[in-house]
């Protein structure tokens, strides 16, 4: 699902169309290289397809040239007689219905008492009663409401029980105390179908123990472009891992076809996302992919037709395009490749008013869609009524044909019928539901840590250093020892994974605690400190740090360089090496980064991805046990080809010119150890600088960017110095202290109309970041109360200010605190202006006297109603 994202990456949003990707044949990966001298291995010998350049690429698929699936499970009599008895007692008004899925957000359970929907959603940020980190009891105490809702009727037509999805998509993320398994990057390099399919099924325990019915996931996206925010719920850039791994991970969440287990209490209803091509739009969210046919076949396709063949009861529809078509309108490959070709038998369900994107559609009115193989719009927003008055009319008028709505309701209850839905009354009656000591068992997570264990990959360990002697005195540093959220990563607990602090993670155990913990139980001793600072010099430090957490769109960023702007990671690396320390660096990502300078300052480095909820998995494998034995070795195995240079973004084995610095495959042991010579530092001139993700910060503005000064009748005053102080009349712009010297601006109106924008260098295409109900949020604080009504805006292409008014926001906090603005993006859209062409994203202004102080500005995800904008 896509829900929006946080802090803008501005080079990004810079970001042309990728290249068209070449096109190679289907190939199951060798096995894993051994590690050898050098980090690199020869790519493999298939070659690739004639470039995709050369030939005319259409968006329209070809379903011949398909392979088949035996979808599962076959039909069954009696819930086919069983559907049609309700299919024929159904009114129009319900079967339209059953085709809208709405945020809880955005929805109330007195809402199905009149509009029988099929089901609702808790969105990445939704949670009961508006509180993102309720409590597992308040999930099932809605779920109740919401199906009691559905089940209300007295006109003698058919009850139909709503059902509820999530993304559970590394554990039941959205609960505090669940489960947080490794992401798909991690999962992948262990090569463990067992342990996916283990996984499935404590995933499903712990959903159906909250009342919820659905989970979006697996993902089975094959990424070949590790710019993309969502390359971490990806298992590897070769299709075959997601062809070994679609089955189990299937079978583990709903049971396995043909037993007792499938759909059975403890399982929940599977979806296999995103279909088709998600992986192939040159690293951008919601982008084009553009490659022939054969090559979205052949390597896209992946394991789909596993899952199918696995019983998958949903796919999801792709946000992105393929070849210039959005993939919620073509029924190329809705109908014509997934249906009628791969005779998927479930239901396919959009992401997240992905819908309102096929060309002439909207939010609230999307027929094609639905004519294409659409079987379920999913919806956010206030507009969901509309939406299914726009539906119903189609279906009555016939531009949405009775055949094609029949066989949407169909499939979807056919799906319901299949999990018991129908049967097994309110949620907290069934069988799993209520056990909440189920969600966060010891036993699930003795099963997570130990796919940390497997997950880890050994990039580097000179001289043996690895394993440590838990004896020693051992010091661990860095920002990431003790932050569970920055280990688990996007989705978790929020959509972004932004935002929390380890008091949220119930259950869960920091990198540092179980170092700490394996350190103590040994007799050793182990000392927490962020920055390395020590007073008795340690026997070896432990650095973890990496990423932070992120989701969609955030993700995006324009190369694969770690550390552009900040060094100070490898500041501490390198500070600790130089005090004569050996030092292991513990790497938190999403993705393959380039880390060269990094790599070098370590003695040791370990590829931890984003490890989850178990942070003593990595202690497990980091230390001898303490009578010196090796209890766990390194397993984990790159399912992603690692960089060279930041700019091998694209970097695929059978790719011409395949050059990694560790290739597929790759991963040294204790058994089997290798050595990393001094690896080359130069950044390529001319690369692109990954922003620091926010539009003013740090007491600056993007490179190239201005802070710009203006009053009516004068000329404009671009203020480019970060420390300056520069005076336009009737405004003051100077440098004052917030976080750290100098980072934020104070802005004094005197009087008379002014304003204080930001300017691209060139118009941003905030369109994605619209569409995902993101805000514009400002940290300000009021230090002269205005005397005149104050405005916050945003300037296109035809260089008009759209404002909201924010007057009254300002005057209501404590003047002298500092606080946050948030201005839905979606206000400045409807009030006229271009998301496409956006020249200035932020514009304060004022006729009369003000004095504010600015420390951020930033596109970002905040909790804040759709209908607010302004005052």
């Amino acid at each position: 699902m896509s829900t929006g994202f946080s802090s803008v990456t501005i080079a990004l949003l810079l970001q042309t169309a990728a290249s068209p990707i070449a096109s190679r044949p289907p190939a199951s990966p060798p096995p894993a290289p051994a590690p050898t001298s050098t980090p690199t291995s020869a790519p493999t010998s298939a070659a690739p397809a004639a470039n995709p350049a050369s030939t005319p690429l259409s968006a329209v698929a070809n379903p011949g040239l398909w392979p088949t699936a035996k979808a599962m499970p076959l039909r069954d009599a009696k819930i086919e007689a069983r559907l049609d008895a309700i299919v024929a007692r159904m009114s129009i008004e319900d079967k339209v219905g059953q085709l809208i899925q709405v945020d809880i957000a955005s929805i109330t359970p007195a809402d199905l008492r009149t509009y029988k929907l099929g089901s609702i959603l808790n969105g990445g940020n939704s949670g009961p009663n508006g509180d993102d980190l309720a409590p597992p009891i308040e999930w099932l105490k809605l779920a109740d409401a919401f199906y009691d809702a559905s089940m209300a009727r007295s006109d003698g037509r058919p009850a139909i029980p709503v059902i509820w999805g999530t993304d559970a998509v590394h554990g039941n993320n959205n609960i505090p105390g669940a489960t947080l398994f490794p992401h798909n990057i991690g999962l992948g390099a262990t090569r463990d179908r067992d342990l996916m399919r283990e996984i499935g099924h404590v995933t499903a325990i712990e959903t159906a123990a909250a009342g919820i019915d659905w989970t979006f996931a697996p993902t089975l996206a094959v990424v070949r472009d590790d710019r993309w925010g969502r390359t971490y719920e990806s298992y590897s850039e070769e299709p075959a891992v997601q062809t070994d791994f679609a089955g189990a991970v299937i079978e583990g969440v709903q049971g396995k076809v043909g037993t007792r287990d499938f759909l059975a209490p403890d399982r929940v209803i599977a979806t296999t996302k995103h279909f088709l091509g998600d992986g192939g739009t040159g690293g951008r969210d919601q982008g084009d992919a553009l490659i022939p046919e054969t090559t979205l076949r052949d390597i896209h396709l992946g394991g789909y037709p596993a899952a199918i063949e696995a019983g998958t009861q949903s796919v999801m529809a792709s946000f992105s395009s393929w070849n210039g078509a959005k993939m919620h309108g073509n029924k190329s490959l809705l109908t014509g490749v997934l249906k009628d070709r791969l005779h998927f038998d479930g239901f396919v369900v959009g992401d997240w008013n992905g819908h309102g994107q096929v060309e002439g559609c909207s939010n609230e009115s999307c027929a094609a869609a639905i004519n294409a193989g659409l079987d379920m719009f999913m919806y956010s927003g206030s507009g969901w009524k509309t939406l299914y008055a726009n539906t119903l009319k189609q279906a009555q008028s016939g531009e949405i044909s009775a055949a094609r709505l029949d066989d949407a309701v169909r499939r979807i209850l056919r799906v319901k019928l299949r999990a018991g839905t129908f049967d097994r009354g309110r949620p907290s009656s069934r069988a799993l539901a209520g056990k909440m000591e189920r969600i966060g068992a010891a036993d699930h997570r003795a099963i997570a840590r130990r796919a940390v264990r497997e997950s880890l990959v050994l990039l580097k360990n000179q001289g043996g250093l690895l394993p440590l002697k838990p004896t020693a005195n051992i010091l661990v540093a860095g920002g990431g020892a003790d932050d569970i959220a920055q280990q688990a990563g996007g989705w978790s607990l929020t959509w972004q994974g932004s935002g929390l602090t380890n008091a949220n993670f119930p259950n869960a155990q920091s990198i540092w605690s179980g170092i700490d913990a394996a350190v103590k139980a040994a007799g050793g001793t182990a000392t927490l400190s962020a920055n390395g600072s020590f007073a008795k010099k340690p026997d070896a430090a432990i650095v973890v740090f990496g990423e932070q957490p992120y989701a969609e769109f955030k993700g995006d960023r324009p190369t694969l360089d770690y550390s552009p702007d900040d060094k100070a990671d490898l500041a501490l690396l390198r500070k600790l090496k130089a005090a004569g320390v050996p030092v292991v660096a513990v790497f938190l990502s999403g993705r393959p980064l380039w880390v060269n300078a990094e790599l070098n300052a370590a003695d040791a480095f370990v590829a931890a991805f984003l490890p989850g909820s178990e942070g003593g998995g990595v202690a497990d494998v980091l230390f001898r046990t303490k009578d010196g034995r090796i209890a766990n070795d390194f397993r984990g195995k790159l399912s992603f080809s690692w960089p060279k240079r930041p700019d091998q973004y694209v970097l695929n084995r059978a790719d011409p010119g395949y050059d990694p610095l560790f290739a597929y495959g790759y991963g040294l042991s204790y058994a089997k150890p290798g050595t990393v010579p001094k690896l080359d530092e130069t950044r390529p001139a001319g690369l692109a600088v990954a922003s620091s993700g926010i539009v003013f910060g740090k007491g600056r503005v993007p490179e190239g960017w201005s802070l710009v000064l203006a009053e009516q009748g004068q000329s404009k005053v671009r203020l480019l110095g970060v420390n300056a102080t520069t005076t336009n009349r009737r405004l003051t712009a100077s440098a004052v202290d917030r976080r750290r010297q100098e980072d934020a601006r104070s802005l004094v109106w005197s009087g008379g109309a002014a304003e204080a924008r930001i300017e691209a260098d060139r118009p941003l295409d905030l369109t994605r970041e619209s569409n995902g109900e993101l805000s514009l949020v400002v940290d300000l604080r009021v230090d002269r109360a205005a005397s005149a009504p104050v405005t916050i805006g945003m300037v296109s292409h035809d260089g008009a200010v759209v404002s909201v008014p924010i007057t009254r926001t300002l005057a209501t906090g404590t003047p002298g605190e500092w606080r946050q603005v948030v201005v839905p993006l979606q206000c400045f859209a409807k009030r006229g202006v271009d998301m496409a062409d956006v020249t200035a994203p932020f514009v304060l202004a004022t006729d009369g006297a003000l004095g504010v102080s600015v420390s951020d500005v930033r596109i970002d995800s905040a909790p804040v109603p759709m209908t607010q904008c302004g005052d």
